[in-house]
């Protein structure tokens, strides 16, 4: 059986439960275990898992990687989390297409710092669902955010992300 394939058919009714507004469409889906369905929206990604629908939106989404054997995708959070979500094989290629264009799509410039101690953080000037552009800071637990040197080289930072697309920092 093949790994990945072409098509992608959210059945009717799962489509209808994800409620999207009318500006929003499916982009591409694939089948989870279970009769599931994870779905990429423009907007969002959507786990459907019967009547309930876990939506959260691509700025919400710091990366994610693609294991083949068993087809699983991981995805990580900004807050931190990761979340395993296993695919049925063939995993449609559109899906795996639609997942990384609208994370990637939702960065419009990204910045890593270098803190003391050795830890590092991404600074990121990202475009929220509405289209309005906000600065995200990702990084690990360890940061101690009461330190005023952390503080001014993050601020630092933002400045610079956010002047280099032309806004105020």
């Amino acid at each position: 059986m093949p790994l990945f394939s072409r098509r992608h058919a959210l059945p009717d009714a799962d489509r209808r439960a994800l409620d999207l507004p009318p500006d929003d469409r499916v982009l591409a889906a694939a089948r989870v275990p279970g009769g599931r369905w994870v779905a990429a929206s423009r907007r969002a990604l959507h786990l459907l898992d019967g009547d309930t629908v876990l939506r959260r939106p691509w700025t919400d989404v710091d990366r994610a990687s693609f294991t083949p054997e068993p087809a699983a995708i991981t995805v990580h959070w900004v807050s931190g989390q990761t979340q395993e979500v296993p695919l049925e094989a063939p995993v449609p290629v559109a899906f795996a297409q639609a997942f990384r264009e609208r994370v990637q799509s939702s960065v419009v410039h990204v910045e890593t710092v270098a803190l003391p101690g050795g830890a590092t953080v991404r600074v990121a000037l990202r475009r929220g669902e509405d289209g309005d552009l906000f600065t995200q800071v990702t990084g690990p637990a360890t940061v101690d955010l009461a330190d005023p040197g952390v503080v001014a080289l993050l601020d630092e930072a933002e400045a610079r992300v956010r002047s280099a697309a032309g806004l105020r920092p």
